[in-house]
């Protein structure tokens, strides 16, 4: 069962990955539609991995907030385009966000389903990254985490920081934010 703080960091990843998504189909001069797909693959690419290995139904399929939050950042994104588009590090900054507070997400769904700590590290990062490389093989790019390092090393720091709150019996919306916090600015 999500807790509350569960559920936003979620959703707030699913907005900002789905930005991301949208914004790079936009340099690539791919219409809204095309750009909805490739913001909402960016958000649930990573998730839909890590619920197949968790042997669970993709959470998507479940539930429609990560169509409306996707539509949603589609629509922002729309109405900001310049301002989003003018800023230099717009992708990094939103890539970086969403691998945060997804890497967040898989460590906690891999808890609940009952994994050891390392592999609910694995799956983290899975959650965190993949959906970034679907996105970039489909724009035909080389996968940011392919030509950056950090990120998935970011994820494991992150997922051994949240072990450590853990084991020091932090509350876990600290435990959360916390590890969080350490990945996006890693």
């Amino acid at each position: 069962m999500e807790g509350l703080f569960t559920t936003i960091l979620d959703l707030a990843g699913t907005f900002a990955f789905a930005i991301s998504g949208i914004r790079l189909a936009s340099r690539k001069e791919i219409d809204w539609f095309g750009a909805y797909i490739i913001g909402l693959v960016t958000a649930i690419g990573g998730g839909t991995a890590r619920d197949l290995f968790l042997n669970v139904t993709p959470f998507w399929m479940l539930d429609s907030k990560y169509f409306i939050t996707t539509a949603i950042a589609l629509l922002a994104t729309l109405l900001f385009k310049e301002r989003i588009l003018k800023w230099k590090n717009t992708l990094f900054m939103f890539d970086t966000i969403g691998l945060g507070l997804f890497t967040i997400v898989g460590i906690t769904k891999s808890i609940e389903a009952g994994l050891q700590p390392w592999v609910c590290i694995v799956l983290g990062a899975i959650t965190g990254t993949l959906g970034g490389v679907i996105r970039d093989v489909l724009l035909n790019e080389v996968p940011l985490l392919l030509r950056k390092d950090i990120y998935a090393l970011a994820c494991v720091m992150g997922g051994l920081i949240y072990f450590l709150c853990v084991y020091l019996k932090l509350p876990s919306n600290l435990t959360e934010l916390v590890a969080a916090s350490a990945i996006i600015l890693v």
